[in-house]
């Protein structure tokens, strides 16, 4: 395929460009790694890009909190996850009547044709000749 004038003046002036713009680049890059002036990141570069929180203003959760001896003996009793015992093993539906959000419509409607000629106990016609 040949190049069209249009592409090279593009490519041109993206060179151009970079060109123009390494030196910025080069010292932005400088700046954030901390090799300007002590070595170290300052802390009013971080302030402006990020807001920082501490942790002791945040407030406690449950899911946070450590668990008790008992507590790990029990959940590794069970040995399954609430959202295993919630669906369905050969339905794959939940509670609610909903497939799995990873699961595609084709899959569903394959799914949803094997539950329904169950319980009716009709056997689909295939296709083809009558012979």
């Amino acid at each position: 395929m040949a190049k069209s004038l249009r592409s090279k003046w593009k490519r041109k002036m993206r060179a151009e460009k970079r060109k123009k713009n390494a030196p910025k680049e080069l010292a932005r890059l400088k700046a954030v790694l901390g090799q300007e002036g002590k070595g170290e990141i300052s802390m009013k570069e971080v302030c402006e890009s990020a807001t920082l929180v501490s942790a002791r203003g945040l407030p406690a959760r449950e899911q946070d909190v450590e668990m008790s001896a008992g507590d790990a003996a029990e959940q590794n009793e069970m040995g399954k996850m609430e959202m295993d015992s919630k669906r369905s093993k050969d339905t794959q539906l939940n509670e609610h009547g909903q497939y799995p959000v990873w699961m595609s419509q084709r899959q569903a409607k394959k799914l949803k044709n094997q539950r329904l000629g169950k319980k009716t106990g009709q056997k689909k016609k295939k296709k083809g000749l009558a012979w």
